[in-house]
């Protein structure tokens, strides 16, 4: 094995996807998958919640979209805070890295080839691959963030992006059990929101066996099953709580 392939195996630079194609999936995948089902579960239970306290169906659509709205905004900004923070961590550390690779350049190589050594290359391949990077700043600072701090700032995306796609997915996923009310009332809104919401939860467990490369009607039955324990719980809740009041 060569040089370049022995620092593509033991680096934490993955190595380019087989198929971009397939890549890019899998990225707009993951958050519509995990997004919407917090959005299906959370405004389930609670739609459920308030079915079992009550029959008035204007309670339950403004319960529903309280939930929906409440949900949406509160992952949205806590997509944004994380996202944001992250390239702030990044910043700052990209400063400090370079604030010792200007002040003590040998200790900053020896710090990365006793990492290298660490991951099996030999001392004469940790010293060429550190040479090689440090022939350039940019690659150097590069090499110390993503080895030594543990940072890569291509798996940070923006805090935007991050932000709106988690606010879409979770009201993709909430406005499911919400949609038969907001159509029917009385029992055919119950049973549709019921039966449109396990439907949902079984496609997003597929959805999540894509991600995960796990047998999907068992991921599909794993995630209906969840949800509906969770729909289950909170709808005996609210009977016994709308039996008290």
């Amino acid at each position: 094995m060569d040089v370049i392939a022995r620092i593509r195996l033991w680096s934490r630079i993955p190595p380019a996807p087989s198929s971009p194609h397939e890549s890019r999936a899998t990225s707009f995948l993951r958050p519509a998958v995990f997004g919407g089902s917090d959005g299906l579960v959370s405004n389930l239970a609670l739609v459920m919640g308030v079915a079992g306290a009550t029959a008035d169906n204007q309670a339950i659509v403004i319960a529903g979209i309280a939930g929906l709205l409440a949900g949406a905004f509160s992952m949205a900004v806590g997509e944004y805070i994380s996202v944001r923070s992250q390239h702030e961590l990044f910043e700052s550390q990209h400063r400090l890295q370079e604030q010792q690779l200007n002040q003590d350049e040998p200790g900053e190589r020896a710090i990365l080839e006793g990492i290298y050594r660490e991951r099996g290359f030999t001392s004469e391949e940790a010293r060429s691959i550190v040479g090689t990077l440090f022939a350039t700043p940019e690659r150097a600072l590069e090499a110390m963030l993503r080895d030594e701090v543990g940072l890569d700032p291509r798996a940070i995306g923006g805090p935007w992006a991050a932000a709106g796609s988690s606010f879409i997915a979770f009201v993709s996923g909430a406005i499911i059990p919400l949609l038969p009310f907001l159509l029917l009332s009385g029992t055919p809104a119950f049973v549709g929101s019921v039966v449109l919401s396990f439907i949902a939860l079984f496609l997003l467990g597929l959805g999540v066996s894509f991600l995960t490369k796990r047998p999907p009607v068992r991921c599909g039955l794993r995630q209906l099953a969840l949800g509906g324990v969770a729909a289950l719980v909170t709808y005996l809740i609210g009977q016994a709580i709308g039996t008290v009041l």
